[in-house]
């Protein structure tokens, strides 16, 4: 990932067809950009390479890759996931065993049922549409889970390309739950709704016990991580 603040060095960022007519680069001031690990920086559409060009140029006298989200998880998916991705595939398959959705309330009952009416629809849907079939039970304590499920989990994680599984994983690791990740994959439920579901203990406790800077700052935090994931994606499908 980018994460030093630079001066800026150039004046036109735009987004060019590479020669081999195998993706797309962005170019500032005619030099292609490299990743951050000096990587080639391919890009699979057009329009994610122009939202790229448009950050690079929306940038004044400093470079801030903290402004620049989907530049940065074009960067992962070259630089990190892509050089570790069976490790990245093993990281995504094991919360399938821990996964939030699993995990249930055993009081008061209105958050009880709270986490049922978001978290059981995604269920029956990785049981009914991936064939993922997930445990349920209440409380904290580590719960077992079918092996052949997390088999099938498993396949379904690795059928995703690297700028794909980037995505995936970075709507995981902030949510908690792989079953909401690929929710997002599969267009069942939209990057806010994910959010939604992911912070369902969290709002409760926020109306029970009112708002803190810290935990007001990491549900900001979630939720633009989450819609520059979900717009991330809709670059790659060409949106």
């Amino acid at each position: 990932m980018l994460t030093k603040t630079i001066n800026r060095f150039y004046k036109k960022a735009e987004a060019v067809a590479d020669d081999s007519g195998s993706g797309w680069r962005v170019h500032l001031d005619g030099r292609a950009v490299k990743s951050p690990a000096k990587a080639e920086f391919l890009l699979p559409s057009e329009v994610l390479a122009r939202e790229i060009a448009a950050e690079w140029d929306a940038q004044g006298e400093k470079v801030q890759p903290a402004t620049m989200p989907i530049m940065q998880r074009a960067a992962t998916a070259i630089d990190r996931v892509a050089p570790n991705r069976a490790a990245v595939i093993a990281e995504l398959t094991g919360y399938g065993r821990s996964d939030l959705l699993c995990y249930r309330a055993t009081f008061p009952e209105d958050l009880i049922e709270r986490q049922a009416k978001a978290w059981q629809p995604l269920l029956d849907w990785a049981k009914d549409g991936l064939g993922v079939a997930l445990a349920v039970t209440e409380g904290v304590m580590p719960i077992g889970q079918d092996d052949a499920s997390l088999l099938r989990l498993q396949d379904h994680v690795e059928s995703f390309d690297d700028y794909h599984l980037t995505a995936l994983h970075s709507l995981t690791t902030v949510s908690g739950s792989v079953i909401i990740g690929l929710a997002v994959m599969n267009r069942q439920i939209d990057a806010q709704r994910a959010f939604e579901c992911a912070m369902v203990d969290e709002e409760y406790a926020i109306e029970q016990w009112g708002e803190d800077a810290e935990a007001v700052a990491r549900r900001d935090r979630h939720q633009a991580e989450l819609l520059a994931t979900g717009r991330y994606l809709d670059l790659l499908a060409g949106r």
